[in-house]
């Protein structure tokens, strides 16, 4: 869930659920954001009943979040394991900002200078990082390490 607007691939109720800020406050509120935290102005946050059916059954499920909601996945759920992806380089996540075509130049400075806090974050607060250089990699990395 988020409060961004969709980018124009992104299909509401697909990628995201997206919502006004009071509709995402009122979730916060009412216990229904299994983690949530604020990004570039923006809010984002897990829906937990979909998620809380899937461990129901015995499922494993895979958040894609930030510190925040990672520290507060952490904090609920001591047994998770956080993998934190790391860009190769700075200058390769600039690189990729940038070639997205949707991100403006004070944007990309931005999200740089989050990712390196992030990045220093993650060392210290996430079971396993990995470099995400070439993607079937990575994925095969993060495949083996779930399947721990």
């Amino acid at each position: 869930m988020t409060t961004r607007p969709p980018r124009p691939s992104e299909v509401a109720g697909v990628d995201y659920h997206f919502v006004t800020r009071e509709e995402f406050e009122s979730a916060v509120a009412a216990g229904k954001l299994l983690e949530w935290a604020e990004y570039g102005g923006n809010l984002y946050g897990t829906p937990r009943d979909p998620v809380i059916a899937h461990l129901d059954v015995g499922e494993n499920v895979l958040l894609d979040i930030e510190n925040d909601g990672a520290g507060q996945i952490k904090a609920s759920y001591p047994e998770a394991v956080l993998v934190f992806l790391v860009p190769p380089s700075l200058v390769e996540l600039e690189h990729r900002l940038r070639n997205r075509g949707d991100t403006n130049d004070a944007e990309v400075r931005r999200r740089l200078a989050v990712a390196e806090s992030q990045i220093a974050d993650a060392e210290s607060s996430f079971d396993h990082l990995v470099v995400n250089d070439e993607i079937a990699a990575a994925a095969t990395e993060v495949t083996g390490i779930l399947k721990l």
